[in-house]
């Protein structure tokens, strides 16, 4: 038992201020930011978007429904439209340098699937690859913040940067 309290916790001597009964500093939170960076440098809800119209105009062809649709061409192109919407929507959020015929190239494969897939997925997978085609087209990488969004960044740094000024105060008790 004694082997797990270290010694200069035992006596007293050694221990900064402020340091005893305080919890461990928590781990830095590396993750969130590095996840923010990934999604702010590519078109990234254009490309989820594009990505998920897809999939449902996929899931709706293969639906166990009686009230499915079975409009338009039901062959091959049936499956190869949604299949190239989420292939654009893969493509649009890992090779973001390319955008703009992907995003083109969504919008086609939408407008495509409301004759050859049940109507566009019953409208709503049409709908997501239309918008998220619109986004992806209209996204621009590296602009500077707008000036609202930068007021709120630069109180968000001023109200951390006193907390941690405060807090780092607060931490050694009053004389002792």
């Amino acid at each position: 038992m004694t082997e797990s309290v270290p010694e200069s916790a035992g006596s007293g001597e050694g221990v900064a201020e402020g340091a005893v009964g305080t919890a461990p500093a928590p781990a830095p939170a590396t993750t969130r930011p590095v996840k923010r960076d990934w999604r702010g440098q590519r078109p990234f809800w254009g490309g989820l978007l594009v990505l998920f119209g897809g999939a449902e105009i996929l899931f709706t062809l293969r639906a166990p429904l009686p009230v499915v649709l079975h409009i338009g061409m039901q062959g091959l192109a049936g499956y190869l439209v949604p299949a190239v919407m989420v292939l654009c929507g893969l493509l649009i959020l890992f090779n973001p340098a390319q955008r703009l015929f992907y995003s083109v190239l969504a919008v086609l494969a939408a407008l495509a699937s409301w004759l050859t897939s049940n109507l566009g997925g019953f409208v709503i997978g049409m709908l997501l690859g239309l918008v998220g085609a619109c986004l992806t087209f209209g996204w621009l990488p590296d602009q500077p913040l707008r000036r609202g969004r930068q007021r709120r960044e630069d109180r968000r740094q001023e109200r951390r940067s006193s907390r941690a000024g405060t807090a780092g105060a607060g931490a050694d008790p009053a004389g002792v």
